[in-house]
This record gives structure tokens, sequence and C-alpha cells, in this order.
């Protein structure tokens, strides 16, 4: 504790704050002292202790003087702590709490934790050693000279407005980001309006525009999404939301439908609907309420539920039959096939090709084989070679 000497907790020109901790115990090696509870502040050039209740009690050692730092761990009803390990006293010293000690080291005991990180930065300080970039004596002599009037960056005041002034720079951010925001919004009410534009144009001349024309603008009108979504600002909350938003939904997922073979997960649906409605994004629950009325209101589209749990929009011109005899044909011609390699073969998700199988199979068309290799189809040859 002799290395130490009293300070006014103030950072020296040049000097920076690194990290500092609250609920910290100085030790003078194994005995106890009187700096009980304190703020341990750790600078590019010192390590500064502060007492919590008395802020006029504060002292600090230079960095150059450690020697080595170590670690040890908490125990029961012991605090995590740092040794430091200090030079002897140079003869110059300023004056400080203790004249002489028996120890040539102090301990850190945390209270509060936050060793772990205090320890990885005091190991980079004294690995880096940025107190040399400043020239020697700059420090001591604006310590020194107290009556020349002295340039001290900012100390505990300083501290505190810089972040005051950080949390005023990330409030500044923040409103700059929803201005950002609401630009944006702006700018995909403008889109929309120009996707029912181009919408119009076409229907208006139909027979001027050439297909590829055709199908060219209603890509980009896709990738733009759905010109007017459904909102609940629109149709409320209730059942009219919900009715209208179905359909919505079979006018958008028709074509897509088509394209799968009439049948898509109701994951598969949740991000195709969201991706085309850009900022109005659904609800899970309310993509459910919606599916559920399809059948009800007589649309070309039904929600489905299989035994498995897994939840499906299907064509209600989705032939069952059709679909069982085509997974029939395709495992009778490989000979036997997992969920996998019929999702790849028919171009489907494994999930679906794993609920088309569990269908042929409940029909009594495949039977399995539940290995420790995976579950595998196999045709039903009982039935067949009867």
């Amino acid at each position: 504790m002799d290395r130490f000497s009293w300070t006014t907790g103030l950072l020296e020109l040049g000097e920076t704050l690194v990290i500092q901790q609250r609920g910290v115990r100085l030790s003078d090696g194994e005995e106890k002292v009187k700096f009980d509870s304190g703020v341990l502040l750790l600078s590019t050039h010192r390590l500064i202790w502060r007492d919590q209740k008395n802020h006029e009690c504060c002292i600090a050692v230079p960095l150059s003087q450690i020697v080595f730092i170590e670690e040890q761990a908490a125990g029961i009803g012991k605090s995590a702590k740092i040794v430091v390990h200090l030079h002897p006293a140079s003869s110059n010293k300023e004056p400080g709490p203790f004249q002489s000690s028996k120890y040539s080291y102090v301990k850190l005991s945390f209270k509060e934790h936050g060793q772990i990180e205090f320890y990885r930065r005091l190991s980079e300080e004294i690995t880096q050693r940025r107190w040399e970039s400043m020239p020697t004596g700059q420090a001591m002599q604006v310590n020194k000279d107290s009556q020349a009037g002295r340039i001290r960056a900012v100390g505990i005041v300083g501290i505190e407005r810089k972040l005051e002034e950080k949390r005023k720079e990330t409030d500044k951010n923040i409103s700059e980001a929803f201005e950002d925001l609401s630009k944006l919004m702006e700018k995909a009410k403008e889109m929309v309006e120009l996707s029912k534009s181009i919408a119009n144009k076409i229907k208006e001349k139909q027979g001027d525009i050439t297909e590829d024309e055709t199908i060219r603008f209603k890509s980009y009108l896709l990738s733009m999404g759905i010109a007017n979504p459904v909102t609940r600002e629109t149709y409320g909350s209730g059942t009219q939301y919900h009715m209208q938003l179905a359909k919505q939904l079979a006018g958008i997922l028709q074509a897509p439908l088509e394209e799968r073979g009439g049948i898509m997960s109701l994951t598969e649906v949740y991000c195709l609907v969201n991706r085309a409605r850009g900022l109005e994004l659904l609800s899970p629950e309310d993509l459910v309420n919606a599916c559920k009325m399809l059948e009800s209101l007589k649309l070309p589209l039904r929600l489905r539920i299989f035994d498995s749990g897994v939840m499906v929009i299907e064509l209600q011109s989705h032939n069952e039959e059709e679909m069982v005899a085509a997974a029939l044909e395709t495992v009778s011609e490989k000979g036997s096939l997992t969920a996998d390699e019929f999702a790849k073969l028919v171009g489907m998700s494994v999930l679906l090709a794993k609920e088309r199988l569990l269908l042929a199979e409940k029909m009594g068309h495949l039977c399995r084989d539940d290995s420790v290799e995976g579950l595998r189809f196999y045709p039903n040859l009982f039935l067949t070679q009867s």
C-alpha cells in the first residue's frame, strides 16, 4: 500500500478512462485496511481507487509500478479478487496513506462482480503500455505544477458529461433512424400506388401489350408486393377482418399453389404472404384464423390438418388419390425411398413429402421400415401380389 499516493481523482492531460467498477475493497496484502468499499477506475496511466461515500478519499498508483497481476476465484463467502504485484516504492513518490508496507502486493476484492472484464482490460493496458506514448515528465509536470494553472482533462464530472453526451448522441441516432423509417414507409406507399397504376394500365391496354411484357410487368408487381393489403386499420379486428384476409389469401396463393402441385405448408404460406405484404406484416394467429375461413367462404383453397398436426393449404381441386398414386409409382420405380429422397425427386419440402408418404401408407399402398437408419417406405407387396 505504500506505493499508492493521494490524488484528486481527476484525469490528467492525455489520460483516458478505460473502465470502472463499483463495490471494490482494497487490501494491503493479506491485511484488511480502511479502504472497504469504493469505485475502482482504470485509466491508460493509473489505477485509481475512490471511496464511494467520501469522494475526497482517493488514491492511485501508476500502471508502470505494476509487475504482474493474477486472479483469485471466488469461494464460499469470499469475493473474486485480482492480486496486483508492485515494484518497490520510488524515493520521489508523492505522499500516500501508508509510508511503508511489509507486502509487495495489494488485493482488489470485487463485491459486485465485474472482475473478469476488469482483469482483461487491465492486462491489455499493462501489455500495450500506452502510458509510455506520452513523453516522460509531462504527466509529472502537470501533477506538481499546482500554481501555474495546470490544464486537466475532466475527472468524475467530465466522465458524467461524456456519458450525457453519449446518451444525447444515441437519442439523436434513434430519432434519425425513425425519420428514415418514416421516409421508407412513405416511399413504400408510393410504390404501392405505382403498382396499382401499372396494373390498371395492363388492364386498359390488354391488346396493345405483348405476352412477354405482361409477364415482365407482373413479375415487377410481385416483387413490389400486394398492391392493397388487408389491414386491421381498414377492416377492424374481428371476423370481418379475417374474412377479407381469407379472400385476399385466395387471390395471391392460387398461382403459387398450382406451381407447387396444389399444396403448401402453412410455414411456406406465412413466409410468402408476409414477403408480399411488405411493411403490413401478418401475425401467425391471424393467418391461421383467416385460413380456417377459406372453405366456409367457398374459396378455391382450404386448410388441412394432417394426423401429425402439420397444417397445409391446398387447392379444392387437389386430388388426394392421384397424389398417392404418383407417390406409389415413384417409390415403386426406386424400390424404396426416405422422405428426404422423395422430396428431392418430386421437388417439394421434406415435411410435405413425409406427409404424402404417410398418407399413402395409411391408405395401404406403402409399408414402412423404421430402423436406426431412419424411416424408409416400400411398396405394399401384400396388396399387389396377393
